[in-house]
């Protein structure tokens, strides 16, 4: 091959991998942008509230236990009446939470956080057993006042009071939950109950929460039934269990999960937590929701950067056709300065959305660049219809890579058919040219 055509084409070469040096500074510029959106998003979530997780309703029996124990102590025998002290619970037989959710947005400077508040009916039944299910040594136990308690991952959420309706009885809940391991919450003392006869235990209350990001739910009765809708049209469900049966449309979504202790195991679970104090498990039994945009503008950038090279590879590849069957010479200052123009689009896009929105921000920036690649070429390739010409393969380009960019699942299939389509045709416009003969004639 001629000197001048290896030339040529080590040149495209070293300005493609030139290029990557501002491709790459902006790439930076994305995930620094990012990571700033997220830490603005975590300083608004800190000062309203945090992802929110509701644990429970739990009955909880404090007891004091008298436990004798015979010592002996310089050659004499005697008893020791030691007290331990201890909690027993009660799972609910039946736990029922419908809820409605929406979402707002909050902003600080150019980024927003998205909160949701949640309108919550939380309901069901406990089975008591006489005498709080304790058939040995009885006559050692005194009992304390019971209390039912809820776990709230953040109370900064709760946005209005709540009481309890138990057997019809209204009661008011009280702040903390009076377990260390259950965290942050709300309890309510049961003085009228004193366990020494079987019991059912029927209880509603309503719970108004406002949280950021995420919302779970951890299944606490031996059926749990939890629907959920809200006007979110991008539902992330997350956690140990998906839902049942979900709606998702433009407006919003609908999910109803199912769940019993054979599918949980949560009597084994806080069993574990209270006495080997290993709660991670009992924390993790979870479903639920996010809240957050699972594609945003950042994300989009950064999958949209990760074509550039092939866009600077696919729009030199034109350039070099016209060349060798144009007879025409472009100079490689010429090529550097499309590929420039190419990689600020990626700047352009970046900077653009963060205050328009992906879509429009995507539409002025491709049109910015294609128009002035496009002047630009009616010059460079003496021919308006020519440059026009490129710069409407360039547009159509930016079209599909939006449809990539849209199109999440099926990204792969269209950029492998997009990239087998462009490989073809470019073995098809050069089927009969001579390339010993191109380079002779450079």
């Amino acid at each position: 091959m001629n000197r001048t055509l290896s030339f040529k084409l080590g040149a495209i070469a070293f300005l493609i991998i030139l290029l990557l040096i501002p491709l790459l500074m902006i790439g930076g510029l994305i995930s620094e942008r990012q990571a700033l959106r997220d830490s603005v998003v975590q300083e608004i979530a800190q000062s309203s509230s945090l992802s929110q997780q509701i644990s429970g309703p739990l009955l909880v029996v404090p007891y004091r236990k008298t436990v004798k124990t015979w010592l002996t102590q310089d050659g004499h025998t005697f008893q020791e009446d030691r007290q331990n002290s201890g909690f027993l619970y009660f799972l609910p037989e039946t736990f029922e939470l419908n809820g409605t959710a929406q979402t707002t947005l909050r902003s600080r400077g150019i980024y927003e956080a998205r909160l949701f508040q949640a309108n919550n009916q939380i309901s069901g039944q406990f089975k008591v057993p006489a005498n709080w299910g304790i058939t040995d040594e009885l006559q050692s136990y005194r009992f304390d006042t019971p209390f039912i308690a809820v776990g709230i991952s953040d109370i900064r959420g709760i946005q209005k009071g709540l009481n309890l309706t138990l057997n019809g009885e209204a009661l008011a809940f009280e702040a903390g939950t009076g377990l260390g391991w259950l965290g942050g919450g709300v309890h309510v003392p049961l003085g009228n109950l004193d366990g020494k006869s079987e019991a059912r235990l029927d209880y509603a209350f309503d719970l108004a929460l406002q949280g950021t990001g995420q919302l779970h739910v951890v299944p606490v009765g031996r059926t749990s039934t939890v629907s959920l809708k809200a006007n979110w049209p991008h539902p992330s469900f997350v956690g140990s269990y998906l839902p049942a049966e979900r709606e998702i449309t433009a407006e919003g979504f609908s999910a109803q999960w199912q769940a019993s202790f054979f599918s949980t195991n949560l009597e084994d679970v806080l069993s574990e937590c209270v006495n080997k104090d290993a709660c991670d498990d009992f924390r993790g039994r979870t479903f639920g929701v996010s809240f957050v945009d699972p594609v945003d503008q950042y994300l989009k950038s950064d999958r949209a950067i990760k074509y550039a090279l092939l866009f600077i590879a696919l729009t030199f590849a034109g350039f070099f056709l016209f060349e060798v069957l144009k007879g025409l010479s472009v100079h490689p200052i010429q090529y550097a300065l499309v590929g420039a123009a190419l990689a600020f689009f990626y700047l352009l896009l970046l900077s653009l959305s963060e205050h328009l929105g992906f879509g429009l921000a995507y539409a002025l920036s491709a049109s910015g660049c294609v128009l002035l690649i496009g002047f630009y070429l009616c010059h460079v390739l003496h021919s308006a219809a020519r440059g026009l010409g490129f710069a409407a393969g360039l547009a159509v380009l930016y079209a599909m890579l939006y449809g990539l960019l849209s199109a999440e699942d099926y990204a792969l299939l269209m950029g492998s058919l997009l990239l087998f389509a462009l490989l073809g045709a470019f073995m098809v416009l050069t089927r009969r040219l001579d390339w010993y003969g191109v380079g002779r004639g450079q």
